[in-house]
């Protein structure tokens, strides 16, 4: 990045998880950062307008709490002083999955499931005490300033509602999408002159509801903190219970297309009979309601393909949702977000290679691989999903059939399952599902039994030899 007038200075579009992480690690390499929000950030932990599944349930995987962690140190004392629930999985949830309950044997990996708000919140707060970083909140991101060769800012008008209001221009170095899956980046380099990305599209049509509860004892009680039903080709329906901060409980369930969930108050706890075991609607006629139900339709795996020649100018990335968004049901985003921003440092401090746009947007688009494998792969194999990125070759069917031997044992067996779990959380590669313990177990052993019934209390360790 060249030096101009008043210095090195980079732009983000977006205020998120994403954004903000990005701003973090530029703010090492550069004299000015904008971080160019088009709502204005809470006081406190309220969703913002401009995160259409705030309310939904997020969880931060083990790979984003590492990456995190790298980025903010002690990040994670502070989400735990702030009494962010973490679960322990398998022990501390009852989990069901192409027909079989899941064994509570001993925690290998948790996840942290308070509000998205929460994090955020925690977040924006170490972010912006960095002097370096300044926002321009309530302001859209309207169009880029440059060409098809390099970018060299952004076109920005107040949030006022009148399409037709005064723009103004705001140069920068380096200007970075973190705008989320609704990003206009495509449009705005076509503007220019520039390729917009090829779009790699897989959409179940999947469809999902939340809504808040505080229970009154019963099954998610004590040594039970959370409840999940994870879809499959053979139980398209999904749904469950993930502790919140404050001692409630945010409740989803999901359908696919032609078959979403309702938002009304009564249908919401009726459409949980869809699920295989009546567990959770037992719960939830017991329990109080803490809000209305809200839905969410926009699930579609989409991956912009910037990484390839030619099709980004010099002076833009692209980071978080706005590279890759990932079908939520997954909750991969927050993990995803973070992993990007530690891509993004690590390739711009590689003393090995010049970090060109191009070298960079790979670095980026590498970072969310895994996701995308995880993501895109479950859901190409549910009935109904279509897209560009459906299809499968050879190989890719081979590894299927591998997986879903995998799938088939990580319920009860616990070796399998802790492998299984890592690579889910991103905290493994993929790889390790393919080392001689677990492939022994996957070829040649058949799958371990499993609980008939929800199991009500976890495990107890094994003795030490």
């Amino acid at each position: 990045m060249d030096r101009g007038r008043g210095g090195r200075h980079a732009v983000v579009v977006g205020g998120s998880l994403a954004g903000m992480l990005a701003a973090q690690v530029l703010a090492g390499h550069v004299d000015r950062v904008t971080v160019v929000e088009r709502d204005r950030f809470p006081d406190g932990t309220q969703s913002r307008p401009g995160v259409p599944q705030g309310r939904h349930p997020h969880v931060l995987l083990e790979g984003g709490q590492v990456a995190l962690e790298s980025l903010l140190p002690g990040i994670q004392a502070e989400l735990r002083a702030a009494g962010a629930p973490r679960v322990g999985m398998p022990s501390d949830m009852v989990a069901h999955q192409n027909g079989r309950w899941y064994r509570r044997s001993p925690s290998t990996t948790h996840i942290y499931t308070g509000s998205r708000a929460q994090l955020e919140e925690l977040v924006r707060r170490r972010v912006l005490a960095n002097p370096v970083i300044s926002t321009a909140e309530g302001t859209d991101v309207v169009g880029l300033l440059g060409d098809a060769s390099r970018v060299r800012g952004v076109l920005l008008r107040d949030r006022s509602g009148d399409t037709r209001g005064e723009q103004r221009a705001l140069e920068a170095d380096l200007v970075v999408d973190a705008s989320g899956g609704g990003t206009k980046a495509p449009q705005w380099l076509t503007a220019i002159g520039a390729e917009a990305p090829h779009e790699e599209t897989i959409d179940t049509g999947l469809a999902y509801a939340s809504r808040v509860y505080r229970g009154k004892g019963g099954v998610l009680d004590g040594h039970t903190v959370s409840y999940y039903v994870y879809p499959s080709p053979d139980q398209v329906h999904a749904g469950g219970a993930l502790p919140l901060e404050d001692g409630s409980h945010l409740v989803i369930v999901s359908g696919l297309r032609g078959d979403e969930p309702p938002t009304d108050d009564d249908e919401f706890v009726t459409y949980t009979n869809r699920l295989p075991h009546p567990l959770l609607h037992r719960w939830l006629e017991e329990a109080e309601p803490l809000s209305p139900a809200f839905g969410f339709r926009r699930t579609a795996n989409v991956r912009r393909r910037y990484d390839r020649p030619g099709r980004c100018p010099a002076g833009f990335l692209a980071v978080g949702d706005a590279l890759c968004t990932f079908n939520p049901i997954y909750g991969q985003g927050m993990a995803v977000a973070a992993m990007n921003a530690v891509a993004l440092r690590d390739a711009l401090t590689d003393p090995r290679r010049t970090p060109t746009t191009l070298r960079v947007q790979r670095a980026l688009l590498a970072a969310s691989r895994q996701a995308w494998d995880i993501s895109a792969g479950a859901d190409r194999k549910m009935p109904g999903a279509m897209g560009n990125a459906v299809d499968s070759g050879i190989a890719d069917r081979v590894a299927d059939w591998y997986l879903r031997r995998v799938q088939e044992r990580s319920p009860g067996d616990p070796v399998v399952g802790r492998v299984f779990r890592s690579v889910l959380t991103l905290s493994a590669p993929i790889t390790a599902l393919f080392a001689p313990p677990v492939a022994r177990a996957v070829l040649f052993r058949p799958p371990a039994p499993t609980p008939a019934e929800p199991p009500a209390t976890p495990e107890k360790p094994e003795p030490a030899a």
